[in-house]
């Protein structure tokens, strides 16, 4: 299965960590579902390409991968450590007790892993994850009742629940339990703040991460040079992040991680940072958050392949969104008209290599399904045609289906085979 980016602020312009994703019907036939052999890259399917009116060469499509018997062992060590989720929390222990000097780049990797998880960590950036994991110190209270904080202390750390619960009591009689994943403590600021009540552990094996007051304000505060705010009729329409994939420095630049979803289209078609290369990928499989209807993709896609300069660019999106979510077209008669008019765009530019790639995908994607057309009688048209046969040299093809009629409606598309 394909798993979500970690960051799952990255694709749509909300608050809420956690959106719902809209279910997508499959398609009236039964006869398509999402990519066999898992998302497919830019570059395995767009390397074919690069010859357009010569020879294709197919091996740029992408195959299910052939692994050696080393990395099946690897990938079973790596689905064992997975699925024991005891044993990923040793892991994260191990890298909790390191003092910050001693943490490895694997280890703040590690940290990210288990904290984006959490809410107090949820509306934070990654570049600010990733700081706060690098400085963060484990602390563990063994027995229940034992009081953290006393009311009127000077606080000078912000705590975050790793494991068991806490009860903070208000001098109004008030009280409030805090479980895995909530914060307490101080708020970014330099200036001396004071706790409100007093916390006490309710169960035994409470654990905590403490980021101190100096680094919580450093991280949280200067978080602002690190973004770039794009606007637009003095409205901000993208906030864009920059980002060090590793401490030499050499992978670096700006993701997108808030847009309007009219500036995540446009996106698609723009640049992007050598620390973002899949953006295509992740805004098709995450779409349907922000968006009603593909179609609102389609649409512009057609309207900018009109222009020259983009329209390499847009094919490279379409063949993605075909290779890895065929469903989306063989589940929507729109979808499906838009892939039909797009087809014709290609023959109209003389995109042979393109068009071919396009042509392989379909066929590729497509399932066996079974239609039934009933006709009032021996005479009544069929409302669709043929094309192919012996006498032409290859399979009987349905060249055309009227829009409307019962054959479109029982599910018979252009490009099937019989």
């Amino acid at each position: 299965y394909l798993q979500l980016p970690a960051d799952l602020t990255k694709m749509h312009l909300t608050d809420n960590p956690h959106p719902q994703v809209m279910h997508v019907p499959s398609s009236q036939s039964g006869c398509s579902i999402a990519s066999d052999s898992g998302s497919s890259s830019l570059s395995d399917i767009y390397q074919a390409t690069e010859s357009e009116m010569g020879d294709v060469d197919l091996t740029g499509l992408p195959e299910a991968p052939v692994d050696s018997e080393d990395e099946e062992e690897e990938e079973d060590e790596d689905i064992d450590r997975t699925s024991d989720p005891l044993l990923g929390r040793d892991v994260v222990r191990e890298c909790l007790e390191k003092e910050p000097a001693d943490k490895t780049d694997d280890d703040i990797e590690q940290l990210l892993e288990f904290m984006h998880q959490l809410p107090a960590f949820a509306n934070m950036t990654m570049s600010v994850r990733r700081e706060l994991c690098s400085v963060m110190i484990f602390e563990v209270v063994e027995q229940a009742g034992a009081i953290i904080l006393e009311d009127g202390q000077e606080l000078d750390s912000w705590y975050v629940i790793l494991n068991g619960t806490v009860e903070i009591s208000y001098p109004d009689g008030k009280s409030e339990s805090l479980c895995m994943g909530n914060s307490f403590g101080i708020t970014p600021s330099l200036e001396k703040q004071y706790m409100n009540g007093v916390v006490r552990t309710k169960v035994d094996d409470c654990q905590f991460v403490c980021i101190a007051q100096q680094d919580y304000w450093r991280i949280l505060n200067h978080v602002e040079k690190n973004t770039h705010k794009v606007e637009e009729e003095g409205e901000i329409v993208m906030v864009k992040e920059h980002r060090e994939l590793d401490r030499s420095g050499t992978r670096k630049g700006h993701i997108v991680i808030k847009a309007t979803p009219e500036r995540l289209i446009m996106h698609l078609i723009e640049e992007h940072s050598i620390v973002d290369p899949t953006y295509i990928e992740d805004f098709l499989l995450t779409y349907r958050t922000f968006l009603t209807s593909p179609l609102e993709v389609g649409n512009k896609l057609l309207e900018w392949f009109t222009v020259d300069s983009l329209r390499d660019k847009v094919t490279r999106v379409v063949l993605l969104w075909v290779n890895n979510h065929f469903n989306d077209f063989e589940g929507d008669p729109a979808m499906t008209r838009f892939l039909e008019e797009f087809e014709k765009n290609l023959e109209d530019t003389k995109m042979k290599g393109h068009l071919r790639l396009l042509n392989i995908a379909c066929a590729a994607k497509a399932k066996w399904r079974q239609i039934t057309l009933q006709k009032p009688s021996r005479d009544s048209p069929l409302f669709f045609s043929l094309l192919g046969g012996s006498d032409k040299g290859f399979g009987i093809f349905v060249e055309t289906v009227e829009i409307g009629s019962k054959a479109a409606e029982a599910g018979l598309k252009r490009g099937d085979q019989v």
